[in-house]
């Protein structure tokens, strides 16, 4: 009796353990977290490798439009209608035109397909939320056409100083003084235009991309002693 129960258990024992490589064969597998990546798109946005060379004399509006039109078509991303980010003060019975409201809605893209900034709201940080979250554009985000870092503050040349003529909310001003070197039509030494920097996050975060100081004039020398070089930002202006 005794040799029949144990002869009976060794058998259980053996069916037991030749089952356990099925059952772990058909356990499921735990689940492996997606990977989550930054957004990416198309590049929208860049700043300009190069100036006009002829200080903040950029042909007006439609000149500096042309530019950035040029250089995204010679880096191959010009399938987009490209503006460049500047305002003009009302002048001879013509209406102040506003950096905000030439660009479109966004979202933007650097040329490394970073988003900078969602939307108009996001990019100026229209409200208080936004405005102490920021958008992205740094020296690491603020890349040329050709996808290149240009140098900035601590750097020799420095070329942080960028062309806007606008406030910090992206608007035109409203007062007498000029800040938009006679619209961007004067190379002079005399005349002013507000100046951004598109370095804000690096030693100096709390500097604003599109308004922090004016120019020393307006003539290429000007610029050059400044901080800059008669750069300036271009946005992709339909919506994507």
């Amino acid at each position: 009796m005794k040799t029949a129960m144990k002869t009976a258990l060794s058998v259980a024992i053996c069916i037991f353990l030749s089952s356990l490589p099925a059952l772990s064969q058909t356990q499921p597998s735990p689940e492996v977290p997606p990977i989550v990546t930054a957004p990416t798109g198309t590049p929208t946005f860049f700043l300009t490798s190069i100036g006009l060379g002829n200080g903040a004399d950029l042909g007006g509006l439609d000149g500096a439009d042309q530019h950035c039109q040029a250089l995204a078509t010679a880096a191959g991303i010009g399938g987009h209608t490209w503006r460049a980010y500047l305002s003009t003060q009302a002048a001879n019975g013509t209406p102040a035109i506003n950096a905000r409201d030439r660009i479109g809605n966004g979202p933007w893209f650097s040329t490394k397909g970073r988003q900078i900034a969602a939307n108009l709201a996001d990019l100026h940080g229209d409200t208080v939320e936004l405005a102490r979250k920021g958008n992205l554009i740094s020296k690491s985000s603020a890349l040329t056409e050709k996808g290149e870092m240009l140098p900035g503050e601590g750097e020799k040349p420095n070329y942080h100083d960028v062309l806007t003529g606008s406030q910090t909310d992206g608007r035109a001003y409203t007062d007498r003084l000029d800040h938009t070197c006679s619209n961007w039509t004067s190379s002079l030494p005399n005349g002013s235009a507000q100046l951004g920097h598109f370095d804000r996050n690096s030693s100096s975060t709390s500097i604003s991309w599109n308004s922090v100081h004016p120019s020393r004039g307006c003539a290429q020398e000007n610029l050059i002693a400044t901080g800059g070089n008669g750069l300036f930002y271009c946005f992709a202006a339909e919506p994507r």
